[in-house]
């Protein structure tokens, strides 16, 4: 399942955003940062763990969007 960002955790950081080997992380037009579930794919061949999460400084910011299905490697 890809991750989203919790708007009302997110304090526009962008300390997500660099670390993102998909580019699916963006900056909102309110200065907040999310994610596009088409482009993440948890950082599976990347890293061992989702790096949003790992440099996120808010806990429970970036979590689990359980709205799409989990990321398959090709």
């Amino acid at each position: 399942m890809p991750y989203k960002i919790v708007a009302d955790n997110c304090t526009g950081c962008s300390a997500c955003e660099p670390e993102c080997p998909n580019k699916a992380i963006y900056e909102t037009p309110d200065g907040l940062f999310a994610i596009d579930p088409n482009k993440c794919t948890e950082c599976i061949g990347f890293y061992d763990e989702p790096q949003c999460v790992a440099v996120c400084p808010i806990e429970d910011t970036c979590v689990i969007d359980t709205r799409y299905p989990r990321y398959q490697a090709v």
